[in-house]
């Protein structure tokens, strides 16, 4: 991958997370928790496919599992860090598929999901960190 392209390929994931996650701080407001923790985890995934481009140097693959991404990227996470993560790609899956889109909605109070927000910044935080 050139490095122009690659550069470019790295700020769009990066803008495109922290839209995705200023949206998701305009759900709660709006009490769309479960939408708001869908795009907690689309956030999380996009830094992270950033941080793939700059380690690996290659296209992400299009996949959602998030200790996945990360552990593609050999990136040090505490253990912590990895059963957030494992959380949050339940976001994805759960808020996608009709069938088992209920048990997010059951889940996502405001507090759980407020917890996740702020999850969320800090995990961001520390992956844009590494660009």
């Amino acid at each position: 991958m050139e490095k122009k392209e690659k550069e470019e390929l790295q700020k769009a994931w990066l803008k495109s997370s922290k839209e995705d996650f200023q949206i998701a701080e305009d759900l709660i407001g709006m009490r769309h928790y479960q939408w708001a923790l869908f795009l907690c985890h689309i956030a999380i995934e996009k830094a992270l496919k950033a941080n793939y481009i700059k380690i690996i140097d290659q296209y992400p693959p299009p996949i959602h599992k998030l200790v996945k991404l990360a552990q593609d990227c050999k990136l040090a996470l505490t253990e912590a860090q990895i059963n957030d993560l494992k959380e949050m790609t339940t976001f994805h899956i759960e808020a996608r598929y009709d069938v088992i889109k209920d048990k997010l909605y059951k889940k996502a109070t405001k507090e759980f999901t407020l917890k996740y927000f702020e999850i969320t910044k800090k995990l961001l935080n520390y992956f844009i960190s590494l660009i």
